[in-house]
């Protein structure tokens, strides 16, 4: 039996042993109605080329594409893609009451090296006929992708499994996420810990903190997969690691001053800043 927790072995290892694909641990990707996949493709595309569309604006920007929807069916599906708008908000974020609240310890924080700071989060992934979910663990100086998985659900123990993969080759000193409740939960929160890492989790106005994180999910979008309708996780899944085996070796970085993320990760090139 394939477990998602295992302390010692990745999911794609313990798929290696058992000789199954990878891919058929995830069974088949997320599914909803054809005019849902439809209007989710539209507002995974309208988001990542304006984030700071909320519910409202989302709203008016289908119905000008010739969809007779309300509101409710909007945010309802962009609370099921995670999206919420990109802007400091009047009011503090909800929290779940049963999680401990950690500070928020990036302010004024000036980033001199690799695995400094790691971040997380977690992006809706559209597909021919249906969507997945992709977390990602990324250096906050160095850009670099250390880990991801795909899931087709948002349960918290692909985003603990991705963590413990990270955390396998190095550990940072502070890691920051904000208070969803995959990285607000327990068995994630101390697996940070015991690691020796502090943990930062977002508070009032500090959307803009997962700007490298967002950047990311934007360069994966529109450089994969906008141009390739993948019809299988399995194929989903080779692109993305293609893609993430790219932008990490190969792919110059503007803001490293065209030095590739990994050459800057691993100190073999340093960023002018």
């Amino acid at each position: 039996m394939i477990e998602a927790t295992h302390g010692q072995l990745s999911i794609r290892r313990q798929c290696e042993l058992l000789g199954l694909n990878r891919a058929s641990y995830y069974y088949e990707a997320a599914q909803e109605s054809e005019l849902n996949l439809t209007l989710m493709r539209l507002i995974d595309e309208q988001y990542t080329a304006t984030p700071f569309y909320g519910g409202p604006r989302m709203t008016v920007y289908l119905q000008r594409q010739g969809y007779a929807i309300n509101h409710k069916r909007v945010q309802r599906l962009m609370q099921q893609m995670g999206l919420q708008a990109i802007y400091p908000k009047p009011h503090p974020t909800v929290v779940n009451k049963e999680h401990q609240v950690y500070p928020y310890l990036l302010r004024n924080v000036l980033l001199w090296r690799p695995n400094q700071v790691w971040s997380a989060d977690i992006t809706y992934i559209r597909m021919a006929h249906g969507f997945m979910y992709l977390v990602a663990v990324i250096d906050w100086y160095s850009r670099y992708v250390l880990s991801w998985q795909l899931s087709n659900t948002l349960d918290g123990r692909f985003c603990l499994l991705t963590l413990q993969q990270a955390l396998a080759g190095a550990q940072p000193e502070i890691f920051n996420t904000d208070q969803g409740a995959q990285f607000t939960a327990t068995a994630f929160t101390t697996t940070v810990e015991q690691a020796g890492v502090q943990v930062s989790m977002d508070g009032r106005g500090r959307a803009l903190d997962h700007i490298f994180i967002e950047r990311l999910w934007r360069s994966l979008k529109y450089e994969c997969i906008y141009l390739n309708d993948f019809d299988s996780v399995a194929a989903l899944e080779e692109g993305v690691e293609r893609y993430f085996t790219f932008y990490n070796d190969e792919r110059p970085h503007q803001s490293l001053a065209y030095a590739t993320p990994a050459e800057v990760h691993h100190g073999l090139r340093l960023p002018s800043r």
